[in-house]
Order: C-alpha cells, then structure tokens, then sequence
C-alpha cells in the first residue's frame, strides 16, 4: 500500500509540468489577446475631444493644402509634419486645459474677463471663414461621392448636408462623440493609399528627417498655407467646449457655463494624452497625403490640384481605380467629421458670447440658438456651391480670414493659460510658453505675409 502512492505522484508531476507546453499553451494565447483587447478598449475610450480635434483639422479642404504639397514639391515639405506637431500640441493643450478648469468655452471666458467687443469681431470673423470653408467641404465631399457613385452633384449635396444637419440635431452627444471618433478613422485610408502606390522609403526618411527650405515665394506660400491649415481658430474653439461637454456627460458639472467643475491632476494629465495622441494622428495623415500626392501627382507632372476632388480623380489613370476610391472615401469621412466641428465651433463662439443655452447634451427646444447657428452656417455653405464662386478662391477667402483671426486668439490664449485667476494651479509651464510665444510670432507674421501677397 505504500509502495503505490509513489507512482501517481509522479505521473501528477509529469502532468503538470507539460501543460504549460503542450494543451496549455493555447489559453496562454487567449489570454495574451483577450490583454491586448481590453488595452486597445482602454486607449478607445480615453480618447476624446482630442482626437477628434486633430482628425477634424484635416478636413477636404486641407487635404487640398496637402496634395498641393506633395504634388508641386515632392517630399520637399514632408519635414513640416514633425514641426508643427509640437505647436498644434502645445496650443490644442491650452484650449482644452482651459475648458476644463473654468468649465466655459474660449468665447465664454473671453466674455467674461476680457474685451466684449473684441470678442464680438472675432466671432464674426469666424462664423464667416467657418461658413465658407463649411461650403469649400460639403462641395469636395459631394464631387468624391459622385466618383464612389454616379449620382447628380446637387443631388450628394443635399443628401449629405440633411445628413450631417439631422446627426446635429438629434443625436446625443455620447453617440455623436462616439460617431466621430469613428468617422476619423477613415483618415487612414491615406495611409493604405500611400502603401498601395508605393514609395522610395529611404528618400523619405530623408526629406522627413533633413528640412528642405526653399525661398521662392510659391513654396514659401505653401508653407504658410500648411501652417495656417493646421493651426485653425476654428479648433480652439472646439476643443475647449468638448472638454466642458465631456465634463457634463461624467457628471462634474451639470450645465455649460455655469459652475467650476473639479479638476484633478490626473484629468489634466488625461488631456495632455489625448490631445497629444489627436495632433499626432492628424500629422501622420497630413504626411500620407503628401506622401502619396509627391509619388503620384507630382512624379507625373500634375502639380496644379485645386481641391482633394480633384485630387482623388487625378489619382485613377496613374494608380488605378481602386486608390481613387480609396482616396474619395478619405474625402468624405474627413468632410462628415469636419463640418460639424466647424459649425460647432460657430455655433459654442456665438452662444457664448451672447450667453445663450448651448451644447450638444442640450434638447433641441432647450437650445434653439446653439442649434440654429449650427443649421444656418450649414444651410449657407450649401448654398455657396450654387454660386459663381470657385472652390479655389473659397479656400482662399477663407484661409484668409483664418491667417487674420489666428494671432489675436493665441494671444488671448496664452494670456487666459497664464492666469492664476482663472486657471488656479493649472497654468502654463516654461516649455509650453515658450512654444506657444513661438507660433504666435510665427502666425502673426504669416497672417502679414500672406494678407500682402494677397492684395499687392
């Protein structure tokens, strides 16, 4: 009796040692995935207001920006991806860091602790630009989705438009977040055009990583054009009151506006991630489209694109049918993402300053001002496609606007991130200062350049 009890203790043994080898193996696997998942659902959800900021900056018409690039230049301006990053970063980051802390939109805190009637200027001035880039969008967008689907131009037009006005209006802003986060994931068939056309890997890393500078003045305009585009009035207003929303739909303050929220580290430390994460995704399409307009475009001798519709049919008798799909269906998720912040931006600048009940947590009957500026900005941009005017000087006209309105706001900016008043212990560091006074320099004379190339 003894003697036997040996013998099943080392089969036991043996047993257990081979099955993290052998039938065990597969769950160890499962387990690996099953990680991976919940990181990916994890990093899903913690991105926001941020993201989606970064991806709406790259909307048709600065897709348009872009393939002009690449198609004129080459990789020549790949390098500006890496440098702008950092200051679309820095200045995203205050506006954000600012709706969080006061609880207000930018226009809100400007109204209540600065100039009325600079306010006033500048949401007029970008209710307008906002209106004429919002007509720029929903035509690439109606053009791309004729290419997709052989259908009348007014015909995409009306249909998206109604589309985006009934996504507005009534849904809630937990599913419309949700929406757009979605939608910015089409961006990234950009990237898998890049793939598809192929690409001289070592040129590029080159031109990304050594800055090409030429002094001529059609490359130095497009410099201007690139950083204009990427650094936009429009999403500084937007970002600040996404982050009041966010604070709205957890449950730290009950309506826009009214009442300070409770702030924490880790909720500011949150924000930096998320902003940080949507202005690099932005810079990584940003550097796809160039990258595929310089290998494509631009390799062939087509060099004067004038909107991403354009563009995207270009693309077919040289890369073939399906990056032209590819390439339009980029342009319609970027314009269902784009034109909504952009008439959101109007619509949270313009209740703010007139005090009026906003945000997209808000019924339609409760906020009848929010959602009408919305509609109208939208309505107007629709109706800019039956005019005379091309969709070239619409870029410029409201590039324009955009170059002129920006300095004024960075200014405002840094001097509301800067007050202990109003941003308690949540001010600005030495490294963001010294960036943020960097790029206001450096707007403040692109809008002076551009304005005199524009009217000498």
């Amino acid at each position: 009796m003894a003697t036997a009890n040996p013998l099943p203790k080392s089969k036991s043994k043996k047993s257990d040692k081979s099955f993290p080898f052998s039938s065990g193996q597969p769950f160890v696997k499962i387990r690996v995935e099953v990680k991976k998942k919940n990181r990916l659902k994890k990093l899903w959800r913690f991105i926001g207001p941020g993201f989606i900021t970064g991806a709406s900056d790259d909307d048709p018409t600065a897709i348009a920006t872009y393939t002009q690039a690449g198609a004129q230049f080459g990789y020549g301006q790949l390098w500006t991806t890496l440098f702008t990053f950092p200051f679309m970063a820095v200045i995203q980051d205050m506006c954000g860091r600012i709706g969080m802390v006061t609880g207000k939109g930018l226009a809100g805190v400007i109204r209540k602790n600065y100039s009325r009637r600079a306010l006033s200027f500048a949401v007029f001035l970008l209710l307008i630009a906002n209106t004429i880039n919002i007509g720029a969008d929903l035509g690439a967008m109606a053009i791309s989705a004729q290419l997709l689907y052989d259908l009348p131009f007014a015909f995409w037009l009306i249909t998206l438009t109604l589309l985006i006005l009934l996504m507005e209006v009534f849904l809630s802003y937990r599913v419309y977040s949700r929406f757009l986060k979605y939608l910015a994931l089409t961006l990234l068939t950009y990237v898998a055009v890049a793939f598809l056309v192929g690409q001289n890997w070592s040129e590029v890393a080159w031109a990304t990583l050594i800055p090409n500078i030429s002094f001529k003045e059609v490359f130095l305009l497009n410099l201007l054009a690139i950083l204009g585009t990427n650094i936009s009035p429009y999403l500084f207003f937007w970002q600040a009151s996404e982050e009041v929303e966010e604070e709205v739909e957890t449950g730290r303050l009950r309506t826009m506006g009214r009442g300070v929220p409770k702030v924490s580290n880790r909720n500011v430390r949150d924000l930096h991630w998320d902003t940080a994460i949507g202005m690099f995704f932005s810079n990584v399409i940003v550097f796809f489209i160039c990258l595929t307009a310089a290998s494509t475009l631009g390799r062939h001798g087509i060099m004067n694109v004038t909107t991403s519709a354009e563009a995207a049919q270009a693309l077919e008798p040289i890369a073939g049918r399906f990056a032209t799909i590819l390439f339009a269906v980029g342009v319609l998720g970027s314009g269902l993402l784009a034109v909504p912040v952009l008439s959101g931006s109007a619509s949270y600048a313009l209740s703010e300053s007139f005090g009026w009940h906003e945000g997209l947590y808000c019924r339609f009957k409760k906020a009848l001002g929010f959602y009408g500026v919305m509609t109208i900005a939208t309505l107007v941009g629709l109706l800019i496609n039956f005019t005379s005017i091309p969709p070239f000087k619409m870029l410029i006209y409201s590039a324009a606007l955009n170059g002129l309105l920006a300095p004024p706001l960075l200014i405002y900016i840094l001097i509301i991130a800067n007050n202990r008043r109003i941003m308690g212990k949540y001010t600005n560091k030495f490294l963001t200062n010294s960036l943020g006074i960097l790029i206001t320099a450096l707007m403040s004379l692109a809008a002076i350049i551009f304005v005199w190339q524009l009217f000498v």
